[in-house]
């Protein structure tokens, strides 16, 4: 068989199974909230996403100075950077994680979450 008939079945069947995984995988995130997290910086956010949350008392007084929203925190905590530099060391009988986001209003800021086994508390949010 000749080059150029090989090379067009192999386009062929590289179109088919192009099509075949396209339809099936969009399907599939679009039926459903799918992540694909294969990096530690989401794979990180997504572990402190899926448990409840709740506030040190730093925090609450933070955001009762309403520059910042509980919005921009959870927008911080889908988008954000870790940093694993000063993150993922025990503290208080967790770890503690540094995550670098930013406010609506385009601020930059740094949370200080402390992630334990059943919950995430929210221990500090500070102006970068």
């Amino acid at each position: 068989m000749k080059f150029k008939f090989r090379l067009a079945y192999y386009m062929f069947g590289l179109l088919l199974g192009a099509i075949f995984v396209v339809y099936f995988l969009g399907a599939k995130a679009e039926s459903r909230d799918v992540e694909f997290c294969y990096l530690p910086n989401c794979r990180a956010l997504k572990d402190l996403r899926s448990k409840p949350i709740s506030y040190s008392e730093q925090a609450q007084a933070v955001l009762s100075e309403n520059w910042i929203s509980l919005d921009d925190i959870k927008l911080s905590m889908k988008h954000g950077d870790i940093d694993f530099s000063k993150s993922n060391e025990p503290y208080k009988n967790g770890k503690i994680y540094l995550i670098e986001g930013k406010t609506t209003q385009n601020e930059e800021i740094i949370i200080t979450m402390i992630n334990y086994t059943d919950r995430v508390v929210l221990e500090d949010i500070k102006k970068k």
